[in-house]
């Protein structure tokens, strides 16, 4: 069942997501070579419970860190690591907390360093799909007019969403129903009512979409070694159209 929030749900998404939005950006800010995951890890738990809030993901099915920290072709739930980051990598970090009952999530994939042509245009293509689903999160589309939208901009320049992991519904529950797929049909799916809230999170690789799980049960990796991308913004439905709740 697809749960419409009310204004006071969507308020309080809101300081959520404008809670995810500061600690990513002060990540963002941090990520260099020779900084480690592990160092912003505990830095974001840190800001998280300097502004009253709990990491969301910390826990959460086992999961053991406050971030998910996913180097190069590591696509998404990697583990924080003591690891030194290299020049030339990118990192995408995916960060969530949990504020007076609600969650805000967000995720973004930035530079390590000095990053060659194709890694920035993985990056910029990946961001500007995530852009193109969220415009068409609007009261009487489909929710495949985003997946589609974000599949075919993807394809248009000869990257892969990756389709083991998707989007999801948000709110009390840090997955909530409906899935959101970055791939598929347009015209199909349920009806987008305003006060849905949506995570849309395109994960694309530079090379195939395949990935794999490694041992650790968490952490995916393409199966062709090639670097993955993951933005991610959790974004309300609403008359006026859609509304970023994890926008700096």
């Amino acid at each position: 069942m697809i749960l419409i929030k009310t204004g006071d749900e969507l308020r309080r998404m809101r300081d959520a997501g404008r809670i995810v939005a500061e600690i990513l950006a002060l990540l963002s800010e941090k990520i260099a070579p020779g900084v480690t995951t592990l160092e912003l890890d505990r830095l974001a738990e840190r800001e998280c419970r300097k502004r009253g809030a709990k990491p969301a993901f910390k826990g959460y099915g086992g999961f053991p860190f406050s971030i998910c920290a996913s180097p190069e072709d590591r696509v998404v739930h990697g583990f924080a690591s003591d690891r030194p980051l290299v020049e030339g990598e990118i990192l995408s970090i995916d960060f969530g907390v949990v504020w007076k009952g609600f969650h805000g999530d967000s995720a973004v994939t930035l530079p390590v360093g000095a990053i060659g042509a194709e890694k920035q245009k993985l990056l910029d293509v990946t961001r500007r799909s995530l852009e193109m689903g969220i415009a068409q999160a609007k009261v009487g589309n489909r929710l495949f007019d985003i997946s589609h939208a974000v599949q075919s901009y993807v394809e248009k320049h000869g990257f892969s969403v990756v389709k083991e992991f998707v989007g999801h519904g948000i709110g009390r529950g840090l997955h909530e129903d409906p899935q959101v797929p970055n791939f598929g049909p347009p015209g199909q799916g349920p009806l987008l009512r305003s006060g849905m809230v949506l995570a849309i999170e395109p994960m694309v690789n530079a090379g195939k979409g395949g990935v794999k799980v490694l041992e650790d049960g968490w952490t995916a990796v393409t199966l062709d070694g090639k670097p993955s991308a993951h933005f991610e913004h959790t974004v309300a439905i609403t008359e006026e159209g859609p509304q970023i709740l994890t926008a700096v």
